[in-house]
């Protein structure tokens, strides 16, 4: 049975979607933008911050769900500019340390609110 998963401690959707949907152990994360939970607002600087931000969120809702990043089985990263993908896949690194998920990167032309970059996953839960 498909239960809508929502934390305050990831941002508000902006749109008519979920923050995650989860069907028996399969977790499937909504896109996240670096929106700060708390004021709703982009969080200030650049990709790092950015990227810091969104993998913040994710994990956010990964907790709500009841898991952790350790259970993302794959992601999809899009982002403005592909010459940032050192930067990202440095700070990506660092959240997934240990058997990283399965990947896919694409360079979009734009994002929700200006955004850099955005990442939805999909987890395997319990």
């Amino acid at each position: 049975m498909k239960q809508c998963v929502s934390t305050d401690r990831g941002p508000a959707a902006v749109g008519p979607y979920s923050q995650a949907v989860r069907h028996g152990n399969l977790l499937f994360v909504s896109g996240q933008i670096p929106l700060v939970p708390d004021t709703g607002q982009m969080v200030e600087g650049r990709i790092r911050e950015q990227t810091h931000q969104v993998l913040h969120n994710l994990a956010a809702v990964v907790e709500a769900a009841g898991g952790s990043l350790a259970d993302v089985v794959k992601t999809t990263m899009y982002m403005t500019n592909l010459s940032d993908f050192s930067i990202v896949n440095d700070i990506y690194a660092t959240y997934f340390p240990e058997s990283p998920p399965a990947r896919a990167t694409v360079e979009v032309s734009s994002l929700p609110k200006g955004a850099l970059i955005e990442i939805d996953a999909v987890a395997v839960i319990g």
